[in-house]
């Protein structure tokens, strides 16, 4: 039989589907895969059924709703001080996720570098791939995530078509300050290229840290591709709604390539998404200083079974080093290990490095010592986690 698609056949199943599946196996708490154990606002799940039966259930204009592209330019507009068209520069998508692919696949041709910043979520490099565009990666070591003027110098290129920007970023949870934005917004104009920000975290950032889009920067605002996400926003990650703000001429590339993609989203949780959005801040303030609790909950937990817990900036996720738990081996061993007989399960650092450039020696191999964990769970439940890893490594 002929091969199938050889770009993607290179990669296995993820590490979340494969960590998951053995959680499930050896019943232990799932700390891995990023998603809430409660819904978000009732509210906004009113809105939805409300519009289930009295609105129209067939399909929506393909780049979404009039009422949520508004919503959506008004949200840029109030927190951000963000200008958007929501006529020419605002497009939903049926989940993030999407919107990256349909970025990849409007904006890049065959043979165009993608700059990607390690640790990298595990989609993009399979997505640029695919879309024919060669990865050019600046690789962050923890402990402290450092972004240097080096290599990003080295990383880009005439070749260069945009950067795949996280911030806040999964799973480093760093959140990029301004001088780092500055430094990006620096290689973008002098290389001429574009930037696709992955913002979905943006309500979710600590200890009074600000998120400040690339978008907002000098001379950004026509070269970025924005995108937001409402199942992190409102804790409904099965949705799968997103919404990307862009200037005209990247919007109707997005729109372009969207249009084969998905073609549109659900109207009813378009509606649902466009009242939520107009939540007052007091909304958006309680979520970041939830989940800013949960964050320092398992923290101080972690801390209690030996772990050496580094800072967590925003998202779900904080990272922790293992090597004080003596365990011998590296992390992907120390999670199988751990969900089978501590009853956690967390995932594998390395699992988000660029594992291919390690294996041509370009490259140093990834940090093998360090793992991430989901605090977006309820509080008992990290209560529970942490104190069967504590049972474990101090018994």
């Amino acid at each position: 039989m002929k091969q199938v698609n050889t770009v993607l056949d290179q990669f296995g199943t993820t590490i979340f589907t494969t960590m998951s599946a053995l959680a499930l196996e050896h019943n232990a708490i799932n700390l891995g895969q990023g998603f809430p154990d409660q819904d978000g606002p009732d509210f906004i799940k009113d809105a939805a059924c409300d519009a289930i039966r009295q609105q129209p259930n067939q399909y929506p204009p393909m780049a979404g709703t009039t009422h949520l592209r508004q919503a959506v330019g008004d949200h840029n507009k109030r927190f951000y001080g963000l200008d958007s068209d929501w006529q020419t520069g605002v497009l939903v998508t049926s989940g993030a996720t999407e919107a990256i692919a349909g970025a990849l696949l409007g904006l890049i041709n065959p043979g165009d570098e993608v700059v990607v910043i390690e640790p990298v979520f595990d989609c993009y490099i399979p997505m640029i791939l695919r879309a024919g565009g060669i990865v050019r990666t600046v690789r962050l070591i923890p402990p402290h995530w450092t972004l240097s003027r080096q290599a990003l110098e080295e990383a880009f290129s005439e070749r260069t078509k945009l950067i795949l920007l996280n911030s806040p970023q999964n799973p480093a949870a760093r959140v990029y300050n301004a001088d780092e934005l500055a430094l990006i917004a620096e290689m973008v104009l002098r290389y001429d290229t574009y930037a696709v920000c992955d913002e979905v975290y943006e309500h979710i950032v600590f200890d009074e840290l600000e998120h400040i889009p690339l978008m907002s920067l000098p001379g950004m605002a026509e070269r970025c591709v924005r995108i937001g996400s409402a199942g992190k926003t409102f804790s409904m990650t099965g949705w799968k709604v997103g919404y990307i703000n862009a200037p005209p001429k990247l919007h109707d590339a997005l729109c372009k390539a969207h249009q084969f993609l998905t073609f549109t989203t659900p109207p009813m949780l378009q509606h649902a998404v466009a009242e939520g959005l107009r939540l007052d801040d007091d909304y958006f303030r309680q979520l970041s200083l939830t989940q800013q609790k949960k964050r320092d909950i398992l923290t101080t937990g972690l801390r209690r079974a030996g772990f050496d817990v580094l800072n967590s900036q925003g998202t779900y996720f904080l990272c922790a080093d293992i090597r004080p738990t003596g365990f011998d081996g590296d992390d992907v061993a120390f999670c199988q290990h751990i969900t089978r007989h501590a009853g956690v399960t967390a995932l594998p650092l390395s699992a988000f490095y660029d594992l291919r450039e390690a294996a041509s020696d370009k490259k140093p191999p990834p940090p093998s010592h360090f793992i991430r964990f989901c605090f977006c769970k309820k509080d008992a439940v990290l209560e529970e986690a942490y104190e069967k890893l504590i049972d474990y490594f101090k018994p």
